[in-house]
């Protein structure tokens, strides 16, 4: 049984941040050795640090594997909080920085490829002609949905994810560590370009009218192709016939621009690019585009205000307009 560690005693008067800062060190590095030079210290100075830690603690912090030095389920956990320590502490010397000039510092943000074609730089244009002196670091990343992949969140190398996901229905074991803003519910619309034959004034299409039309598709997998079998299948119709097949949405938005291709796309990309959404009913399946930061963080105010005109930049969105505003 593990005894009980006295704060007091054991912890306030013996453990400092560069403690943590070399156990960190080690563990990103794999390797006392490496760290020491990482750190500019000697390894005896390294190791000397990682036993007073687990001397104070009393618990095995470390264990060393052929692939190197890892933590223990205890490294672990202090791991963790230390990363939040650091995290904090970093945030504090912005917050001080902001007080002096609240429209300087900088944001990093991440979001996959669909919202960074789409909705990213919206909110980046706008958010930069009001503060132009705030640096902006983005990313593009691979996951398809905001409830996938949030492990470079937790380690505080972004400050926010912007991207889709299900707010109710969360795809991985745990949430709870997570704020989710659901900024707007996205659609499926079927699109067209605006010189299209398509593209008029009718009031309502019937899907059946455009099945043998020459249509873009993405993959069997996508949400895409999956609401539009379902419109389908309830129409008693065949799935069109793909003249050509991509997820690449840059591709897809320029066949559509200049040529009578059709597609079924988020009504969010049709309304950012100005493509035209035809009048056909199809199921209403909500994909929703949310914020996500951590509970456990303090928000920076310049990240406040990078989220709050996120909400202005996606007004049109929440709203229901079928146009862009020229």
């Amino acid at each position: 049984m593990l005894r009980k560690i006295d704060w007091e005693s054991q912890i306030g008067r013996r453990l400092r941040l560069r403690d943590l800062h070399v156990f960190h060190t080690v563990v990103q590095q794999r390797s006392m050795a490496k760290a020491a030079v990482a750190l500019g210290v000697s390894q005896p100075a390294v190791s000397e640090v990682i036993a007073d830690l687990e001397h104070a603690l009393g618990v095995r912090l470390l264990d060393r594997s052929p692939q190197g030095i890892e933590p223990t389920q205890y490294g672990d956990a202090l791991l963790k909080r230390s990363i939040a320590v650091f995290d904090e502490l970093k945030q504090s010397v912005r917050d001080i920085e902001h007080l002096a000039d609240p429209t300087r510092g900088e944001i990093r943000i991440a979001s996959p490829l669909a919202i960074a074609f789409t909705v990213i730089p919206r909110v980046l244009e706008r958010f930069v002609e009001q503060y132009p002196q705030v640096v902006l670091h983005f990313d593009e990343v691979a996951s398809a949905s905001a409830t996938r992949d949030f492990r470079d969140l937790r380690d505080r190398k972004y400050d926010l994810i912007l991207g889709r996901g299900l707010p109710h229905q969360a795809e991985e074991p745990s949430t709870d560590d997570l704020n989710i803003e659901l900024l707007f519910d996205d659609q499926l619309a079927i699109a067209a370009g605006p010189k299209s034959r398509w593209a008029t004034r009718r009031r309502k299409i019937d899907l059946d009218e455009l099945v043998d039309e020459p249509w873009i598709m993405q993959g069997p997998h996508t949400w895409n192709y999956r609401i539009l079998a379902e419109a389908c299948r309830a129409r008693g119709l065949a799935m069109p016939k793909a003249s050509l097949v991509t997820l690449s949405m840059s591709v897809i938005t320029h066949f559509l621009a200049d040529r009578e291709f059709i597609t079924a796309m988020p009504r969010s990309v049709a309304y950012y690019k100005a493509l035209k959404v035809l009048p056909v009913d199809l199921p209403i399946r909500p994909w929703p585009v949310n914020i996500v930061t951590l509970k456990n963080r303090t928000l920076s105010p310049v990240v406040e205000r990078f989220i709050a005109c996120a909400r202005e930049a996606t007004r049109a969105m929440r709203e229901g307009r079928t146009a862009p505003k020229r």
